[in-house]
């Protein structure tokens, strides 16, 4: 224990230094804000608005911080000031693994849940601005960290059991967590029509179903979070018959010991950082190719290559589309774009192809090493970015040529169009200020989801 406390204040001392902990203090306040407004992202109960009780903002608060708070707090956890541990003092360190990883659960815990004790005291200045109800500020901290506080704590232990093996430390932990999230937003579909139950609240990890609907049944037609068209008026929301409904309390602890138990198993199977030393093998070069012949001394000097926006562009597309499995899916892509509705079915099929790849060469790009080479260029940094964009609209308009070209459609072109370039300038200008490709890669793989469920 004496260990895990020593990396617990460690950690803490680390975040105390962390600029984009501010921005994820924000997060919560301003999305609730204009979820409590009723814009065209709102909470809506039978087709209708909430009235924002103490309890209604409760339970907006809980269900921002238990959707949209998850993949954004992954994203900082994984690209924070503690992104960059010194492993070589780390790893050989008597300290015992587990010891090691609790007291970094709790830290992240500790981070993660005091941004939702800020959002707390938020939603409390906004349901005390919309004076509707009585003053019950005890209600809004239940509904908030019921909701909320387990779907934070499972989000840490997933983060650590992502970090505690090589293989998904990578883009494929990031796919990994990208799933999960989609599967919290997808699995209270599966709890059908049955009325509350410790074991069909199970089924709500987000846990924000219950407290919208009450304890009745789950119809598709009862709710809707994030959008969908709405009736005048507001209706009152029953906060105490979602909260106290029969098996959601325990079914919200349960959550939280499986977060408890998933950090307990990421620290046994945590493994050191590694290093390879695998020498390339060399491969010999044919004998035709190994011959030399002479240059005659008249010979003129090659001058400058006049087009180099040309040579730039061709080598981003070329390093886009690096792998030997690209093509193929590529391929892939364009045949699912031949059905008929592109925008539903091509479209992110294609766009989802171009979100890894766009990621992997603007991180590359972007490298700090890699700055300092291409400082010495005689093409600038700008006609390097520029290209970028370009090849990334082009191998997006690439795949959406069949399409065109069988439908004889000019849309399916200009979607691909904006889409590619789009990805490829949110990829660049995020890849320019994290100088990784993690960031880019869960903003865009955000944004692809959205974009799919529109």
């Amino acid at each position: 224990m004496r260990a895990a406390r020593a990396v617990f204040a460690d950690e803490l001392r680390r975040y105390g230094r962390s600029r984009g902990l501010w921005l994820l203090l924000l997060v919560v306040p301003i999305a609730a804000r204009y979820l409590v407004v009723g814009s065209a992202v709102h909470i809506a109960l039978r087709q209708h608005l909430l009235s924002m009780t103490w309890g209604a903002v409760g339970v907006t608060i809980g269900v921002v911080a238990s959707t949209m708070l998850l993949p954004i707090g992954f994203l900082y956890l994984r690209s924070n000031v503690t992104r960059r541990r010194p492993w070589q003092v780390e790893d050989v360190s008597p300290t015992p693994r587990i010891a090691m990883v609790l007291g970094r659960f709790g830290a992240d815990c500790v981070v993660l849940l005091g941004a939702l004790a800020v959002a707390t005291l938020a939603g409390g200045i906004l349901a005390w601005r919309a004076q509707q109800g009585p003053v019950d500020p005890g209600r809004l901290t239940l509904a908030v960290w019921l909701i909320a506080g387990p779907s934070l704590v499972c989000l840490v232990a997933l983060r650590h059991v992502l970090n505690a093996v090589p293989a998904t430390r990578g883009a494929l932990g990031d796919v990994l967590a990208f799933c999960c999230w989609f599967a919290i937003l997808a699995m209270p579909s599966t709890m059908g029509a049955a009325p509350s139950s410790f074991a069909v609240n199970l089924r709500d990890p987000g846990g924000y179903i219950r407290p919208i609907i009450g304890s009745g049944a789950l119809f598709a037609t009862d709710f809707a979070v994030g959008g969908g068209p709405v009736l005048p008026g507001r209706v009152p929301l029953d906060v105490d018959a979602g909260l106290h409904a029969p098996g959601y309390v325990g079914a919200r602890l349960a959550w939280l010991a499986i977060g408890l138990v998933t950090a307990l198993f990421a620290g046994l199977i945590d493994r050191p950082a590694r290093i390879s030393h695998r020498r390339p093998r060399s491969r010999a070069a044919p004998r035709w190719l190994r011959r030399t012949v002479a240059v005659p001394a008249t010979t003129v000097p090659a001058g400058p290559e006049r087009s180099a926006s040309v040579a730039v562009f061709l080598s981003q597309f070329r390093l886009i589309g690096h792998g030997v499995a690209f093509p193929f899916l590529a391929i892939g892509a364009a045949a699912l774009g031949l059905a008929s509705e592109y925008r539903h079915i091509g479209s992110p099929a294609a766009l989802l192809l171009l979100v890894f790849a766009l990621s992997a060469q603007a991180g590359r790009d972007e490298a700090p090493g890699l700055q300092r080479l291409t400082a010495t260029m005689p093409t600038s940094p700008t006609l390097r970015r520029a290209a970028f964009v370009v090849a990334g609209a082009a191998w997006a308009l690439l795949m959406a040529l069949p399409h065109a070209a069988i439908w004889a459609s000019t849309a399916s072109l200009l979607l691909a169009l904006a889409t590619g370039a789009g990805a490829a300038i949110i990829a660049g200008l995020i890849a320019t200020v994290a100088r990784s490709a993690f960031a880019p890669r869960m903003v865009l793989l955000v944004a692809w989801y959205a974009y799919f469920a529109s």
